[in-house]
């Protein structure tokens, strides 16, 4: 109607010291989620053993579902490779049955799709999972890794999910490339960023574009702020930019005021091309 009231006060079923429960939250419906990076248990999967506690900041998230006025936690997801200090649910969103969740300090060294997630040798890569609900249940769906992995890239760090798009950053991803589906591989240019745009089809996810800023430049953190995808539309911020530039479109190149900060738009037909 026309009032606002708080309907519900939501706690972990684990509560416990630095877990810190509410760093990353979402909402889609009826459906919450909410992250716990600091949460410490091994279990892996769906549902597990909450009260082991001998994965230090492995990280959790927590599922909510809203009947009516009454909400209950339907689900406690736990990374398929819980690691110490993995950090899963340090960012996380909801769009319908679907869930993504950051692990920004993932350390395998895969690429792609559910690649190997045990060798554990690039520490800091990040990862993102994939999690839908089948109409009984919650599953993974799928382990996300970028197609340029490398140790401290941060992979996961921010995380956004539309329908069948998903948008992901990596705020100390390395490359000098600029635009779309440049050169992945040079790491000249420190802690640029960059982000990763991935689509569904039935329940397959590939990666469908690289996104990198107009002007990168060293320490801009492109992909760091935040990512949002709405349909066919991206954007990405970078707060650590430096050009002095106003408005839309301005001169990008002077870098003469110091972490400004800016945000980058992309479109559909500039990032997939056509079939």
């Amino acid at each position: 109607g026309t009032n606002w009231s708080q309907q519900a006060y939501l706690k972990a079923s684990n509560t416990e010291n630095d877990d810190n429960f509410g760093r990353a939250v979402s909402v889609s419906g009826d459906i919450i989620a909410v992250g716990a990076f600091g949460e410490d248990s091994g279990a892996n999967g769906i549902n597990g053993n909450q009260a082991d506690n001998a994965t230090a900041a492995s990280g959790a998230a927590y599922v909510y579902r809203r009947t009516g006025s009454n909400w209950v936690q339907e689900a406690y997801l736990k990374a398929s490779n819980p690691d110490v200090g993995d950090n899963f649910g340090s960012t996380l969103a909801v769009s319908g049955n679907s869930i993504v969740v950051g692990s920004d300090e993932e350390d395998s060294s895969a690429t792609g799709i559910n690649g190997n997630q045990n060798d554990n040798s690039m520490p800091g890569s990040g990862a993102a999972y994939i999690f839908t609900y089948n109409g009984a249940t919650w599953v993974q769906e799928a382990y996300i890794k970028a197609s340029n992995p490398d140790a401290g890239d941060y992979f996961g760090d921010r995380v956004d999910i539309s329908g069948d798009k998903l948008l992901i950053g990596a705020l100390w991803e390395d490359s000098s490339s600029s635009g779309i589906n440049g050169n992945q591989m040079d790491n000249s240019l420190v802690d640029s960023g960059a982000a990763y745009v991935f689509q569904r089809s039935g329940a397959t996810w590939t990666q469908r574009a690289y996104l990198k800023a107009s002007n990168p430049s060293t320490n801009d953190w492109f992909g760091s702020g935040t990512v949002a995808i709405s349909q066919d539309t991206a954007v990405v911020g970078a707060h650590l930019e430096a050009s002095n530039a106003v408005g839309v479109d301005g001169n990008q190149s002077d870098n003469s005021a110091t972490n400004s900060g800016a945000a980058y738009l992309f479109f559909l037909d500039d990032f997939i091309p056509p079939p």
